[in-house]
């Protein structure tokens, strides 16, 4: 007797299609073009000239120069402001978090391009401590792109950590306390070991997202490459397109990329634990002096982080003069942006708006199925859809190029393969946060409109999903705000008609255009907090960003 095939079978079968047309695929055609020689035969002489040639391997020593010591900046400075922020009654706390929030959702492109206007070679504030006699260390190089990082991405530290700091049980402390430990040892020995999980998780957050970066260290790296900015080379250059190389270069990410995150899932293995969280820490009110002292230290910070975003509005209303800022104010790069790079902030929207209508769609069914029909075929489809959340964009952008610029599916120059991309990449945010109100929705529901003559997929639409919506939206919203400021993918698969703000951004501060770059990021830094504030209306507050 025949089996017969329900919603959720041609569902999980509709997407195990759809990933292996748009990502297996694509990473099986380049890694072909990794080890396949130009002849057809199979060769491992790209992977040979990486670990010969300096020019190649070096770029892998800087790239993990640069992750490994912002993600210990980012650690030293946000565990200190999340320890602060949950448990002393600091001034400013409500504006702090807002503009670190807000640095975290801009992109890390536009906090570089921020500081070069600051502390650039012509940098207004060079100008003004060059003329008191202070000499500033060049913004360009190591130096400036882990400055640009470390500001970008402490948030992503301070988030999580402040969440799992203000959900430990307060009797662990107070039992260390009664056994004689002082306050820093306490610390020590017990709050931190505890929250370790989740401080693990947000370093693996800075770590990828650094080594994944190709707006920073392209803007202000000046000789000091890494990976992203090499593949973008070895792919686009301008004395012959090396496509073996740059597929070699990203499969060699794709597996440090790989190794970090199964690291790090070791390592929460063994440090995991479980607490009721019934009485939350109480928040100490300080004396007014340390209570005056520590805000500001915190909010200095924030601000720092939220500055990029002041400089690129004010910037934006400034006259220019080629590349250079004049005196005054006006509209002329907004005119200027409208009259020419008006098609880049219609392909944006467009594609933005597309791909989060299908991210929706699609997540929704993957997490279900993850979640609610759990088996080996969907723990495989969920491992599958998270795959892209440890791939650079860069390199998401050359498997698409290997496989969809010849037969039997050619996308390359299209708008279609600009929303794939953001399908794809943008993901597991949604997946991840739908996944997690599934948890909390009891499957008596389902079942009692199942039994009430309902039929699985009727029952999933009018009941189900209207109880993920919460999940839903707070990763939607995530997904909507990186696909906007999303620029690694982009620069390598756009053309000239379906080019975006951000690889518009890009272009214009690569030939010093600052003036509309500014009020191109402008755009996105308006959309951004509309977004975040959208977000903070329909969730009412109860579901975090992160």
């Amino acid at each position: 007797m025949k089996r017969r095939l329900d919603f959720w079978s041609v569902v999980k079968f509709a997407c195990f299609a759809l990933m292996l047309v748009f990502l297996v695929y694509p990473f099986f055609s380049m890694f072909a073009k990794s080890i396949i020689s130009p002849e057809g035969g199979v060769t491992f002489d790209n992977f040979a000239q990486f670990f010969k040639l300096k020019y190649y391997y070096s770029t892998l020593k800087n790239s993990l120069s640069i992750c490994i010591t912002v993600t210990l900046t980012c650690l030293a400075l946000g565990i200190p402001m999340a320890y602060c922020a949950t448990r002393y009654n600091l001034i400013g706390k409500s504006v702090m978090n807002v503009m670190i929030i807000m640095s975290l959702m801009s992109p890390p492109f536009i906090g570089a391009y921020s500081w070069i206007v600051l502390l650039g070679r012509n940098g207004a504030l060079t100008k003004f401590l060059t003329n008191l006699g202070i000499n500033m260390p060049s913004i360009y190089g190591w130096g400036g792109i882990v400055l640009v990082f470390t500001i970008k991405l402490f948030p992503y530290v301070y988030l999580y950590v402040s969440g799992a700091l203000g959900s430990i049980d307060s009797s662990l402390e107070e039992a260390s306390e009664s056994l004689g430990s002082g306050k820093f040892r306490r610390i020590m020995t017990v709050t931190l070991p505890v929250v370790m999980p989740t401080i693990l998780s947000s370093g693996l957050m800075v770590f990828m997202t650094s080594l994944a970066d190709f707006g920073t260290p392209m803007l202000i790296g000046e000789g000091y490459k890494v990976l992203p900015v090499l593949i973008y080379e070895e792919y686009i250059s301008e004395v012959g397109t090396n496509a073996g190389m740059a597929s070699t270069l990203s499969v060699i990410i794709v597996l440090c990329s790989t190794f970090v995150l199964l690291l790090q899932n070791a390592v929460v293995m063994k440090k995991n634990y479980n607490m009721s969280a019934l009485r939350p820490p109480a928040v100490i009110k300080l004396r007014p002096i340390p209570r005056v002292l520590i805000s500001f230290a915190c909010i200095l910070v924030a601000f720092l982080g939220f500055l990029p975003q002041i400089v690129v509005v004010v910037s934006s209303f400034r006259k220019t003069s080629g590349p250079i800022f004049t005196s005054g104010f006006s509209l002329n790069s907004y005119r200027d942006i409208a009259y020419k790079l008006s098609q880049n902030i219609k392909n944006t929207f467009t594609f933005s708006i597309t791909a989060i209508i299908l991210i929706v769609i699609f997540g929704m069914l993957v997490a279900y199925l993850s979640v609610k029909r759990r088996s080996k075929t969907s723990t495989l489809l969920d491992t599958m859809v998270m795959f892209p959340y440890v791939i650079p964009g860069a390199v998401l952008g050359i498997a698409f190029l290997s496989a969809f610029n010849k037969p039997p599916i050619v996308l390359a120059g299209t708008p279609i393969i600009m929303i794939v991309a953001y399908v794809v990449r943008k993901l597991p945010y949604t997946v991840r946060s739908t996944s997690g109100i599934l948890y909390q929705i009891d499957s008596s529901i389902e079942e009692a409109s199942i039994s009430l003559g309902r039929s699985p997929m009727k029952t999933f639409f009018t009941v189900t999903a209207r109880l993920m919506a919460p999940g839903v939206i707070s990763g939607a919203i995530l997904s909507w705000i990186s696909t906007i400021n999303e620029l690694s993918s982009s620069i390598m698969l756009y053309s000239g008609r379906t080019g975006t703000i951000s690889v518009a951004i890009y272009n214009e501060v690569a030939r010093g255009g600052f003036g509309t770059a500014a009020a191109l990021a402008s755009i996105l830094t308006l959309v951004t907090l509309l977004s975040l504030l959208l977000f903070q209306i329909i969730s009412k507050g109860k579901v975090s960003i992160v």
